[in-house]
């Protein structure tokens, strides 16, 4: 039998999600899951397939050369996003835990799907992407994220280490050295169509100090696991979905999904 890998030759985890205090919410249900998660990230972390390293070599995932081939199918949809990059919500008009690390305009999204919920009329304006996206072994979540010339996300960890992270860049700006993201203590750099794939149960920070927009593709994957975590990580992120973290974020993109496709309609039904 093997044994599983020890966490001690790796960087510490903290556990609790430092830096979103939104998520410490009153509810006795929401304090009980948030003690569950804190035991079982532990397990997480005894049981991973692939190490615990704050950022990963992508080589680990072989499907990530897939989706690197076709990062300029993705590039095209979200060209076509952009254009009504105005109306865009903020990552805090969705989910609302995220406004104690994000309180601007800086931050904005375009949600294809997360934790069993999916928006099917974003989904059409992008289907290459969303077929792509179904290469992606254990997808949890998937949206475009853009950052905005001076945006900076203050440090935080995200709220449970069963999932990791990819970011593929779509468009990235220049001068490099103003432009990143801090993973525990490294930092690390966007290319266009290449992905970047890290652990945000560390403490992590992201920058965009250059006079022009950043993108990439941000998606959550389920972290690969040994049994029996990987079972009761099954069990967790089947019922994430229940949470009022996830069923607030479903309402709000709701209300905005209304709005935008029914200004779009009125527009296009506009008299010359």
């Amino acid at each position: 039998m093997t044994t599983p890998p020890s966490p001690r030759t790796e960087p510490a985890q903290n556990f609790g999600t430092e830096g979103i205090a939104a998520m410490q919410r009153p509810s006795l249900i929401t304090r009980a899951l948030m003690a569950v998660v804190s035991r079982v990230e532990r397990l997480n972390l005894r049981f991973s397939k692939v190490g615990n390293p704050p950022v990963y070599d992508k080589a680990t995932f072989p499907w990530v050369a897939g989706i690197e081939e076709q990062w300029h199918l993705i590039r095209s949809e979200l060209d076509k996003v952009m254009v009504r990059q105005s109306e865009l919500p903020t990552f805090q008009d969705i989910s609302t835990d995220v406004k104690s690390i994000s309180q601007d305009t800086g931050w904005k999204t375009f949600f294809l799907a997360g934790y069993g919920l999916t928006s099917d009329r974003n989904i059409a304006q992008c289907p290459q992407t969303w077929r792509v996206l179904q290469t992606i072994p254990g997808l949890k979540t998937a949206m475009f994220s853009i950052f905005e010339p001076g945006k900076h996300l203050a440090p935080h960890r995200g709220p449970y280490n069963g999932v990791l992270r990819l970011h593929l860049g779509l468009i990235v700006p220049g001068p490099r050295d103003k432009l990143a993201i801090r993973v525990s203590d490294q930092v690390c750099h966007w290319e266009e169509g290449q992905a970047l794939i890290f652990d945000d149960a560390y403490e992590h920070e992201a920058w965009n100090h250059t006079d022009k927009t950043r993108v990439v593709l941000f998606v959550d994957f389920v972290k690969p696991l040994r049994f029996p975590a990987n079972l009761i990580n099954w069990l967790l992120l089947n019922i994430a979905v229940f949470t009022p973290f996830i069923r607030e974020g479903a309402d709000n993109h709701k209300e905005w999904e209304k709005r935008f496709y029914a200004e779009a309609e009125a527009l296009r039904n506009r008299p010359n």
